[in-house]
């Protein structure tokens, strides 16, 4: 078999699939290289399911270094390994961040980024079921539409909240982001609508395209300082190459990129030589600038058994499978993480906590969900002031990396989410879910909002909200890892399309923002190849 293609593209998660969709379109051969299976679980199609599929073969669980400024705890943070990545295992949440994050952007330096450059790949890739018109775009190939379906906890939460006097939201995609209300998902028809699911399901029988499962990609090929193609180890352990004749581009998500960028001689040029592994480029900045967003459980105990995952199981389980397989409605197209919002608790004029409200008494990776039925309100902090690293643990390639997630570093991170912790107590022991809910759980409700109480209980609780970013900053300077047109510094035919490009995290979920970058690196490689006059 020919292994020559004018573009290979490793990694087919949110971006990978989204990019090699409009390659495919514009005519290029394209190699879409990914290291876990098909998305062929139900579990991944059937939206209130994806929890099952964390901690299968679908996903990899990367575990940080003991974090002291967490109670001495490590950072775990799942992420997809299946066609489609995370949005296949994802909480389908459609989330772009706020203007003036793209507009920080580029006051860091990525040029043409800010958010009247971004806005027309957001609008060009979103779908939208319901919304049109400035902000929206209602023929894209990512599906985006209002949950079928609402959980009387989401509901006592959205109410709860207003009654504590946060507005009402109907799209945080808006002019606004502040406000409480229900999230737009990647959905459509009642099931997930992930980039495998629409991006790639829209190129798949095209033969300009290769899709290639089971394939962990050991190392980037150069002549000179021109990448010409990738090696892989494929599910056997045999030792495949393939050429690009344009680019390679990676896309395998912000803790596997810059390990293949170092396994390929492009990091720190001393920690290279430390792993016996003959630096190409000496770039300082890859696998630094870590981040990711931290939120807190609020637990609340329910006074009947109605919380959404505890309440499916033996023949209420058949009822709703069945609901789904025949008519895609009822409970299984949930979301789980149905409501929400968006709240500035630092009087800064721009959001600073998230909520994640879910259903349900969630735990996490590691540690078991409380027994019995409930709520789990989670504030969020938007923006982290606490940075981290990814290095090379060794030159073998299926060895985990040494990963530094910085969780709480920061004192101000800390104090946010009291302030969160706080505003959450508060809507719990709002009138809406005072009827519903009948205790907090793990905090002493009778006790006043003491920082003290409430800053060891973050510490010892937060957790991530699996959105790793940062390790591949984008940006002008002589130490950014990628210029503004998302090229690699100090090669040739070399891009990186993933979240690892973002110098700054953004103010929300980060898979809408990452199918953008797809889309705006799309728009760059079709106008390199075909140059305006």
């Amino acid at each position: 078999m020919e292994n020559r293609f004018d573009y290979i593209i490793v990694g087919a998660g949110s971006a990978g699939c989204t990019l090699a969709h409009r390659l495919v379109k514009a005519g290029k051969t394209v190699l879409l290289l990914e290291d876990g299976p098909r998305d062929n679980s139900l579990f991944i199609h059937m939206p209130a399911t994806f929890v099952r599929v964390i901690g299968t073969e679908r996903t990899v669980i990367y575990q940080s270094e003991p974090q002291a400024e967490a109670a001495g705890r490590p950072s775990y943070i799942p992420q997809g390994r299946t066609l489609g990545g995370g949005s296949s295992v994802n909480a389908m949440l459609y989330i772009r961040g706020t203007p003036q994050d793209y507009d920080d952007w580029a006051r860091q330096g990525c040029t043409g980024w800010e958010w009247g450059r971004v806005l027309p790949a957001f609008k060009a890739s979103e779908g939208h079921m319901r919304l049109a018109g400035a902000l929206h775009g209602s023929d894209g190939p990512l599906k985006v539409s209002d949950t079928r379906f609402r959980h009387p906890l989401s509901l006592g939460f959205v109410q709860a909240a207003q009654e504590t006097g946060i507005a009402y939201n109907d799209d945080f995609n808006g002019e606004q982001q502040a406000g409480i209300g229900f999230y737009h998902t990647t959905t459509f028809n009642g099931q997930r609508g992930s980039t495998a699911a629409t991006y790639l399901a829209a190129v798949r029988e095209r033969p300009e395209l290769t899709v290639r499962t089971g394939c962990l990609v050991t190392r980037v090929l150069f002549e000179a300082r021109r990448a010409t193609g990738v090696e892989w180890r494929d599910a056997k352990g045999a030792i495949a190459r393939a050429t690009a004749d344009a680019e390679v581009i990676l896309a395998a998500g912000a803790l596997a990129t810059p390990k293949l960028l170092m396994l390929s001689g492009i990091g720190p040029g001393g920690h290279l030589r430390a792993l016996g592994i003959a630096p190409l480029v000496d770039a300082k900045q890859v696998g630094q600038n870590f981040q990711d967003h931290l939120e807190v459980s609020l637990y609340g105990r329910a006074r009947g058994p109605i919380s959404l995952l505890g309440n499916d199981r033996g023949l209420a389980a058949l009822k709703h499978g069945l609901q789904w397989t025949l008519f895609r409605t009822g409970l299984l197209t949930s979301n789980v993480v149905e409501s929400g919002g968006f709240v500035d608790t630092g009087a800064t004029g721009r959001p600073d906590i998230q909520f994640h409200v879910l259903p349900t008494l969630i735990g996490d990776v590691g540690r078991a969900p409380l027994p019995g039925h409930g709520i789990s309100i989670n504030p969020c902090i938007l923006r982290p002031a606490s940075r981290g690293s990814v290095r090379l643990r060794s030159a073998d390639p299926a060895a985990p990396i040494l990963f530094d997630s910085g969780a709480l570093r920061q004192q101000a991170d800390v104090d946010t989410l009291v302030r969160g912790l706080k505003l959450a107590r508060r809507i719990m022991r709002a009138p809406a879910l005072r009827k519903l809910i009948s205790e907090e759980l793990l905090l002493d409700a009778a006790a006043p909002d003491q920082d003290a109480m409430l800053e060891r209980y973050v510490r010892e609780m937060a957790k991530t909200v699996y959105h790793p970013v940062g390790t591949c900053r984008m940006g002008s300077d002589a130490d950014a890892v990628v210029n503004p047109r998302l090229q690699v510094n100090g090669v040739t035919g070399l891009r990186i399309c993933d979240a690892s490009v973002m110098p700054s995290i953004v103010s929300g979920n980060t898979n809408a923002p990452v199918v953008m970058t797809a889309e705006r690196c799309a728009e760059f490689i079709l106008a390199d190849q075909n140059p305006a006059p």
